[in-house]
């Protein structure tokens, strides 16, 4: 009898362990799946997803008090989601009028970290535009000037260029330079500046498209990003070794078209000058000419200018092309009371 209750007891025991086995099975497969039980499936995080042109439409950026301390000023930047708040510095020109005065940001091309000081990329048309009565704003971004670490994320550090011109923005907005009219503000971009100036322009599309009256860009990057980004890297040392590694882990997790200017161009609404110098050898004329394609067939406000002989910085036409980029600033000034 002993020996039986034993068996039944042995057999009802492996009964049991075979059907949770069975029930646990399957609650996992659910669980992964996230069906019937409701329970949400794990997924790896993505911290930089807060970057993509569709979320940073939607995200509230804080503003900051703009400090000025003779021609350098600096401004606070909370990336989202918020809580690790970094200075940023940069040069500012204000003109010598006592009447209100537009505003221009100026965003730089690339300048070796190494060797960078507060204006370069800028400097030069800042006085200029300030001698035509001009307020001009070039931010250093992090890690360059004044300003604190940029993140050591490759691909994060060059996000937080674009946050850092939106914050900027909604500072002027919130917390204006004294001087400001308080209508115009405009921004000029060179290289790799104007692919942030594009991707600001396409963010502002949807939360604040009336903000910037005009943009004049000088041989814009105007690329799809990632290729925007390789098609420089035999520049670098280890010729890109480091940055495709960081890549191919970076498109492990993220769709790189979320981060692409060409994916969002239709949602630009801002009057765009555009100019390139066909001794240029860093942006082609294959670029050029798929941009400027690309902007006609979807109707967009825009002038384009080849100026002949002209290299990468427009010169030796620099102040013809400067003086051209003037008056289309001020033909789209909106009038203002003083």
């Amino acid at each position: 009898m002993n020996k039986l209750i034993k068996f039944v007891i042995c057999l009802l025991s492996i009964c049991i362990f075979i059907s949770l086995g069975w029930w646990g099975s399957d609650t996992y497969k659910n669980y992964l799946n996230n069906k019937d039980l409701g329970l949400p499936a794990w997924t790896k995080p993505k911290p930089l997803e807060k970057y993509t042109i569709e979320n940073l439409s939607r995200t509230k950026f804080k503003p900051s008090k703009i400090n000025i301390n003779n021609n350098i000023f600096d401004f606070q930047v909370d990336n989202p989601p918020y809580g690790e708040v970094k200075k940023v510095t940069g040069l500012i020109n204000l003109p010598e009028t006592n009447g209100k005065s537009p505003i221009i940001i100026l965003i730089r091309g690339y300048v070796d970290q190494s060797i960078y000081q507060t204006g370069d990329g800028t400097k030069r048309v800042g006085e200029y535009f300030k001698d035509k009565g001009y307020i001009t704003l070039a931010p250093d971004f992090l890690g360059y000037g004044g300003s604190d670490s940029e993140s050591a994320n490759i691909f994060e550090s060059r996000f937080q260029t674009y946050t850092t011109i939106l914050t900027l923005l909604k500072s002027i907005e919130e917390n204006p330079p004294q001087g400001w009219d308080k209508k115009n503000i405009f921004i000029w971009a060179h290289s790799n500046g104007g692919q942030i100036a594009l991707i600001v322009l396409e963010v502002l599309g949807i939360s604040n498209p009336d903000l910037i009256g005009a943009t004049v860009l000088w041989a814009p990057v105007t690329e799809d990003f990632p290729y925007s980004i390789l098609f420089y890297t035999n520049e670098s040392d280890d010729r890109g070794k480091f940055i495709r590694h960081e890549l191919s882990k970076f498109e492990e997790d993220y769709d790189t078209d979320k981060f692409s200017l060409t994916s969002y161009l239709d949602r630009i609404n801002t009057p765009i000058e555009y100019h390139w110098g066909t001794n240029d050898d860093a942006i082609s004329s294959e670029w050029r000419d798929r941009f400027i394609k690309q902007m006609k067939l979807l109707n967009k406000d825009f002038k384009n200018y080849n100026h002949p002989s002209a290299d990468h910085n427009m010169n030796p036409l620099w102040g013809e092309v400067i003086y051209q980029g003037l008056n289309f600033f001020n033909s789209n000034l909106q009038k203002t009371s003083n």
